[in-house]
């Protein structure tokens, strides 16, 4: 008889690599999520703001959902509901739209900021290395984009398309209120990650996505590699869940088979990498808690762009550690990233 497999890597019990190549993922109801609690119909958050749900299928190849957040809210001066993409964090590897801490999270910032809010899965890695996820990140936009260009013709058909389009149902909750001018993008971790490569493809101004327009990024802490360790890498304490252990694993686990940590995917300024200044980029709201071991390598990223002359706003809170927002979406921290992104969401309208 041959021998067992092994372990190989092991993302917190969730995540398991066997030397046969194996893979074994926990269930979510396996996961203990601490303090989160999931709810299945509609809940209450913050003062009163009544925030519905619901799941959309996005690719039917690869049976990828997105989950669209509504609030509820007075509409007296006519006003539509920006856009916000959540696009989740977990090394590549881990996470997904019904996690309760991440749910909560969606639901204040679609409470907390009054916008409409879709948050979208992505296949994860080891079984679907990049750049399968960012490929997935591009493709929940363009669903948006379907929804828009059907909003369109549903007002004005003009041709036998809309009778083909209007045989995928939009979802309910873009119905009305909503204002597909008024799209930004942010990604939590390696979604920032995902965020980054958006913005890159599509450009300032996203003319490729009309009728829809993104109007900025919102990186919070963005997952970001290197060969060379940043010094918070090389001597900052461990957070409590995050370790430089951690991070390679991921990068090994995500990355395309023989690359690393100066793959263009992981480093935005490798050898390989694209020239950022040659890229036109929409404004982008940078975001790192002080006390991060990926502070230095977010805060490079923002420095150099600013550098190049891309308009770039980086802001750290101190004294916090990787995913602030997430774990404790409902702090008085929280409340405060709430109102600076509401605050340069209506900057850049």
């Amino acid at each position: 008889m041959g021998s067992l497999a092994e372990v190989s890597e092991d993302c917190f019990g969730v995540l398991q690599l066997y030397s046969d190549g194996s893979v074994y993922r926990a269930n979510e109801s396996e996961i203990d999520f601490g303090v989160y609690n999931k709810k299945n119909s509609h809940e209450v958050v913050g003062e009163g703001c009544l925030v519905e749900w619901e799941d959309c299928l996005f690719d039917e190849k690869h049976q990828l959902y997105l989950r669209v957040y509504k609030p509820s809210y007075k509409n007296s001066n006519n006003k539509k509901l920006p856009i916000l993409y959540y696009i989740h964090g977990g090394g590549f590897c881990l996470g997904s739209r019904t996690w309760p801490n991440g749910h909560n999270c969606c639901l204040r910032l679609s409470s907390q900021l009054q916008a409409l809010v879709i948050a979208p899965d992505y296949r994860l890695a080891p079984e679907h290395r990049l750049p399968a996820a960012i490929e997935d990140g591009f493709n929940a936009v363009k669903w948006l984009q379907k929804q828009a260009k059907q909003r369109d013709q549903e007002s004005n058909p003009r041709n036998d398309d809309y009778y083909y389009n209007n045989q995928n149902t939009c979802n309910k909750l873009l119905e009305d209120g909503v204002d597909f001018d008024k799209v930004f993008i942010m990604g939590d971790s390696s979604g920032g990650n995902i965020a980054h490569h958006l913005a890159v493809r599509l450009g300032s101004g996203s003319p490729g996505l009309s009728p829809l327009r993104v109007c900025g990024y919102v990186l919070l802490a963005p997952f970001f590699g290197g060969s060379l360790r940043t010094k918070s890498e090389a001597d900052g304490p461990p957070e409590p869940v995050l370790t430089l252990d951690s991070l390679d694993r991921f990068w090994r686990l995500s990355l395309p088979k023989g690359e690393d940590r100066d793959d263009p995917i992981a480093n935005p300024f490798g050898p390989w990498s694209p020239n950022l200044k040659m890229v036109n980029l929409d404004p982008m709201l940078v975001i790192v808690g002080g006390k991060e071991i990926m502070k230095d390598r977010v805060e490079d990223y923002a420095k150099r762009l600013k550098q190049v002359g891309k308009d770039i706003t980086f802001v750290e809170f101190e004294g916090q550690h990787h995913g602030f927002l997430t774990h404790n979406p409902c702090s008085h921290v929280s409340d405060q990233l709430c109102q600076l992104i509401k605050q340069f969401i209506f900057a850049n309208k």
